[in-house]
């Protein structure tokens, strides 16, 4: 056998491995906040604005086809009711194999002005999730070795995945409490915990726990000769089964332009199952913002033990504001003063 069926047949076992004992865990985007509502759903109507946004990634593009996600959100605030309702769509590409993951989903959020200054917001989110695998894109062991007569074995393996779409319901919950200077929240996605197998097994989509937050200073005003400054520090972190991240890091804006910085890890914690220090990712950020339409950029670029094979990650991310007369003469909401990408 050749050396490139050598590495294939390995590729094959190994994926069909990994649909087996892994279990599933989601994509994370650098700009969290450029579609706020795939990180919680309290920020549902947190814009001034109706929004839609967009995002794309490309985790790992060194490797074909390894990650690509897109996402897709609408949110509005309506102010009769004091709530934000939003819609998300989510859709993830992994490998060469024709595996996907899509989901939808509507988040409800209820504004509270608890004090003069700050302002609280529950929120739910009722949602489906699909997992397909096109096992027509997949090669199976059977396909690379064959019998000494040229005739092609039956692999197991193929029976063992399931011919159709794994449907299942999803929910989460969220909180967030926020005034013009600083927000803070936490969200639980999947709460319960639906199973999600490719291969028939009773394998759960774990919950994934978010914690977020930060604060917005002004290091100056506008004036005839130049534009608001900001500095923006603030954090994501986010467990989900046996893994959990941190993001750590500050956007400088000087409007229209917005400048970040991160990192994502955790310094001095040591991955559980390979003992190796938990640093994954070093993110440069760049956005312009002009006529209520935000473009960004983003690069990861990779410091774990992955980093000589994987390309890092790119991003982009495109949100609209829009309005009608009406709500622009009614909206007189407290800004929320959470990064815009």
């Amino acid at each position: 056998m050749t050396k490139f069926l050598q590495i294939s047949l390995l590729l094959a076992v190994g994926f069909v491995f990994t649909i087996n004992h892994a279990k599933g865990q989601d994509q994370q985007y650098t700009q969290f906040y450029a579609n706020p509502m795939y990180l919680s759903p309290a920020f549902a109507g947190t814009s001034i604005q109706s929004r839609i946004a967009m995002s794309y990634r490309n985790q790992w593009p060194a490797i074909p086809k390894a990650f690509v996600s897109y996402n897709v959100a609408f949110d509005h605030f309506v102010s009769e009711v004091n709530s934000g309702v939003a819609l998300t769509v989510q859709h993830d590409k992994a490998g060469t194999g024709g595996m996907s993951y899509t989901s939808a989903a509507l988040h409800y959020a209820y504004e509270i002005n608890i004090t003069r200054k700050i302002s609280l917001r529950p929120a739910l989110s009722f949602g489906f999730g699909s997992n397909f695998l096109d096992i027509d894109k997949l090669t199976f062991s059977d396909q690379l070795a064959r019998e000494d007569d040229g005739v092609t074995t039956l692999d197991p393996d193929r029976s063992r995945f399931v011919q159709e779409p794994v449907n299942y319901p999803d929910f989460g919950a969220g909180l967030l409490i926020f005034s013009e200077a600083f927000w803070f929240g936490a969200a639980i996605n999947h709460i319960n915990e639906p199973v999600q197998s490719l291969t028939g097994s009773d394998t759960q989509l774990p919950k994934k726990i978010g914690v977020h937050g930060g604060v917005r200073f002004k290091l100056s005003d506008v004036s005839a000769f130049r534009s608001r400054q900001y500095l923006v520090p603030a954090f994501n972190y986010q467990m989900q089964g046996m893994f959990d991240q941190l993001d750590l890091g500050f956007y400088y804006e000087y409007d229209p332009v917005v400048i970040g910085l991160w990192y994502r890890g955790i310094p001095l914690l040591k991955n559980n199952d390979y003992n190796y220090l938990n640093h994954d990712a070093i993110a440069v950020l760049v956005g312009y913002e002009i006529n209520n339409i935000k473009i960004g950029y983003s690069y990861d670029l990779t410091v774990s033990k992955f980093s000589p094979n994987s390309g890092g990650a790119h991003e982009l991310s495109l949100t609209m504001e829009f309005a009608s007369k009406r709500n622009k003469k009614r909206n007189k909401r407290r800004v929320m003063p959470c990064a815009k990408f």
